[in-house]
């Protein structure tokens, strides 16, 4: 049965230097990919081992990386190489037909699971009746597609009460959507390390930082 979780954010990259500097804060949990995004920061598949080695290195507690293909089979069998990475290592897998029973297989066999691209309540439910960790719905992409994303993800978050998963919500393109799901109780959220530098800064908290070291310039320290 899943307890209340203190909000947890990831960072969604590829790109060291930007993944590196919110690692190094301590300001995420942890890192999340996909083959998309691993494309776009110009990183192969080959170079995956290298990636969870140096982001466990800079203290990510979980790295995300998502298996591939179109059966359940050829699921598993890419998803082997990215459990062997290291303890701190979820698997990501497709919210199809092939990926649910995939999921299902790993969840059976221990592995943290990821049901990625959910977008119906529907899946969320079967997602949590598999036993998966996560779930990740993305919020960009289903107002993308004309829906209320944050209603339908709050209804995903529900139906996965007294279950063992929890949304980890993505596609967040603004900090605003990650304090409007926080309120309507979705604890996880990777977001673009842009958004999360957005979050983390308010120009009246930069002046007023500014105020307190010339005050202390002048009182002498």
């Amino acid at each position: 049965m899943s307890e209340p979780h203190a909000p947890r954010l990831y960072v969604d990259s590829a790109d060291l230097d930007r993944v590196g500097r919110l690692l190094g804060a301590g300001v995420v949990h942890g890192v999340t990919t996909n083959p998309t995004i691993l494309e776009r920061g110009g990183r192969t598949a080959a170079e995956i081992p290298e990636l969870y080695a140096r982001w466990e290195s800079e203290g990510a507690r979980e790295i995300f990386f998502q298996t591939w293909g179109t059966t359940s089979d050829e699921l598993l069998r890419n998803a082997e190489g990215i459990r062997a990475l290291g303890d701190r290592v979820a698997v990501k897998v497709p919210a199809t037909s092939a990926g649910f029973a995939a999921a299902s297989a790993l969840v059976a066999d221990g592995a943290s699971v990821l049901i990625t691209a959910v977008y119906s309540v529907g899946q969320a439910l079967a997602a949590a009746g598999i036993g998966a960790r996560y779930i990740a719905p993305y919020l960009g992409r289903l107002r993308d597609a004309g829906v209320d994303g944050e209603t339908l993800i709050t209804r995903m978050q529900a139906v996965c009460a007294d279950s063992a998963t929890d949304v980890l919500a993505a596609s967040l393109r603004a900090p605003e959507d990650i304090v409007a799901l926080r309120l309507a109780g979705i604890p996880f959220f990777t977001a673009a390390p842009d958004v999360l530098d957005a979050l983390l800064h308010d120009p009246v908290s930069d002046s007023s930082a500014a105020e307190f070291d010339a005050a202390m310039a002048r009182i002498g320290a």
